[in-house]
């Protein structure tokens, strides 16, 4: 069998020592595991930018890998600790909702982790990215079983993704998240935007109150400094701006409303 894989996906940044001590505890127990960053820079406290994250990455991952979530603002608090078995991955993060797009997508067996015999004492209040969640993934990977980390709950806290909506002659969607580059994810999907129009490469949508006309391939299918809009990787619209930041150009932001004409 490959050596074990445990991913990490935080809101810690790099800037200090707080991913590298979670680094350090899953090598102490299994000192084979291959440890991989999938991102410490989510919106800190954001549990749906969290969300997105570990959505659009886990599925390319091989199976039995290990996904590490720490975006727990209330860490410390009675909120619980989760191991979460997927159809092929296994999850560890807190019962916040940040796996709510893996309960989407997946049949999942969801157990509340009270195994302390795993974890590392004494457990700071502040830091159970360290103290509860590293090692629970690390000792995972030694035996794979499931059930000695505690009992199966069907509770646990989950969110629906904010949908698209008709509207008359259009339909209404947000920006999810901005990018490193600037580009905007909408929750507009595909099937939201009329056969016609995908054929043709044109869009009527509005953000914040700016027009978009054109929708394109490929990021280099805009002018210079042209806002246009594309199928993202994700699954999602995008609007984006060729070698440009598409959120600042339209003034746009996390939350910005979206409108798609359909007339």
């Amino acid at each position: 069998m490959s050596d074990p894989i445990v991913t990490l996906t935080t809101d810690f940044g790099t800037g200090d020592h707080l991913v590298a001590c979670m680094k350090g505890v899953i090598l102490n127990i299994n000192p084979a595991a291959r440890v991989v960053d999938i991102n410490h820079q989510v919106t800190p406290f954001d549990i749906l930018d969290g969300a997105l994250c570990i959505a659009n990455a886990y599925r390319y991952f091989p199976p039995r890998t290990v996904h590490v979530v720490v975006v727990d603002p209330g860490v410390g608090t009675p909120r619980r600790p989760l191991l979460v078995s997927a159809e092929k991955q296994y999850f560890v993060a807190p019962d916040n909702g940040v796996l709510s797009l893996l309960f989407e997508r997946e049949s999942c067996v969801v157990r509340h982790i009270t195994a302390e015999h795993y974890f590392l004492n004494p457990i700071s209040p502040t830091f159970h990215g360290r103290d509860i969640f590293a090692p629970t993934a690390a000792w995972l990977t030694k035996a794979w079983q499931t059930e000695a980390f505690g009992e199966v709950v069907t509770d646990y806290v989950r969110f629906t993704m904010p949908k698209a909506k008709p509207a008359g002659q259009a339909v209404k969607g947000v920006v999810l998240r901005v990018d490193a580059f600037g580009n905007l994810m909408t929750n507009l999907t595909p099937e939201d935007v009329p056969a016609a129009a995908a054929a043709s490469g044109s869009v009527k949508l509005a953000v914040n109150g700016k027009e978009v006309r054109k929708l394109v391939q490929t990021f280099a299918d805009g002018l210079a400094g042209e806002p246009v809009a594309i199928f993202g990787s994700a699954g999602f619209l995008e609007i984006a701006v060729n070698r440009g930041n598409a959120a600042r150009t339209l003034g746009a932001n996390r939350g910005a409303e979206v409108t798609l004409d359909l007339s």
